[in-house]
């Protein structure tokens, strides 16, 4: 391994400890200074102008302006994330190896939400021992489906799968790219899945048809995702003791989806129980209703995966130390 090859791991690592230690400890940034919440208040700027020339209702017939406007506003905004990113990365590495993977976590972190997805979830757990009603409610902040009439067992089911898809989301498939392009790779990743959270929808949505507006963010974040999605699967299935491969690809094609259902299909297989979406799929089907038990150790698994991420991170800073 080349020096500058060694010196890159070497600082790459450290800079994912970083900033996963200073997510545990520190959560999110404020708002006002936090870069998801930037790229978020962009693409609601940029839809509002999509929108305003897109065929609203149901249109049969293809809208290629809104595609290609869409197209053009998704890339545009990906440029800029790309031009930040990279010139951030660019002054970190141009410092000292111990202010640079500061420079570098630091910069890490707000792309990566493992504590707020914790706290979110177990929010949810607690507010359903309050009441059905409150346990809806706090459910509404972590997914995007009407929640006003599912029982207990969906509500719990619906939380363990967000944490499941999230867990990709918001913790693996940013470092996963990190890994790979640095923080630029984050950076877009993190671009992508948010814009595809705004605009990737394949109808209507809140008043307004993302059919075709839309179609680019969501096929970019499906690309962008795959890689990190069935690794999220694999490391959950290794943490839960191994699951038949058999079995995980047949529930994971169940969903619409061709990404979050491998992770979610991790999770159900490993803690035994089903998970469902009415009307749309079933993933364990023969599996228990889910107890409040089940999402705790849903949360372990989860957590364990952290632990793995941390521990190839320690890894490669010991066998670049060691001159390997």
């Amino acid at each position: 391994m080349s020096s500058t090859l060694s010196s890159l791991v070497f600082l790459h690592a450290l800079a994912v400890l970083v900033a996963l230690a200073l997510d545990l400890l520190l959560g999110e940034p404020p708002a006002r200074v936090h870069p998801v919440v930037a790229m978020g208040r962009y693409l609601a700027w940029a839809g509002r102008g999509v929108q305003a020339r897109t065929r609203q209702g149901h249109a049969i017939t293809p809208d290629w302006p809104a595609f290609w406007l869409g197209a053009l506003a998704w890339g545009g905004g990906a440029v800029v994330v790309l031009c930040l990113a990279w010139w951030v990365q660019a002054l970190a590495l141009s410092a000292p190896w111990w202010l640079g993977a500061l420079l570098l976590g630091l910069a890490l972190k707000p792309l990566l939400a493992w504590r707020l997805l914790r706290d979110e979830v177990q929010a949810v757990e607690q507010a359903l021992a309050q009441s059905l009603d409150a346990g809806r409610a706090r459910l509404g902040w972590l997914v995007s489906r009407d929640v006003s009439a599912l029982t207990e067992t969906q509500v719990r089911e619906s939380a363990i799968e967000s944490l499941a898809e999230n867990l990709n989301d918001s913790v693996v498939a940013p470092l996963f790219w990190f890994v790979l392009l640095g923080l630029p790779g984050a950076a877009l990743y993190r671009f992508a899945n948010t814009a595809d959270a705004m605009w990737g929808y394949p109808g209507p949505y809140q008043g307004r048809n993302w059919a075709w507006a839309g179609t680019w963010a969501a096929r970019a974040d499906d690309v962008l995702s795959w890689l990190p999605a069935r690794l999220t699967a694999g490391l959950l299935a290794w943490v839960g003791g191994g699951l038949s491969l058999r079995a995980l690809r047949r529930e994971a094609r169940k969903t619409p989806s061709p990404n979050s259902g491998w992770p979610m299909a991790a999770m159900a297989l490993g803690l035994g129980v089903g998970l469902h979406k009415p009307g749309v799929y079933a993933l364990n089907p023969a599996g228990a209703a889910a107890q409040a038990p089940d999402m705790q150790r849903a949360l372990r698994s989860a957590s364990r995966v952290l632990v793995v991420l941390a521990t190839c991170a320690s890894l490669a800073i010991v066998l670049v130390a060691m001159k390997v």
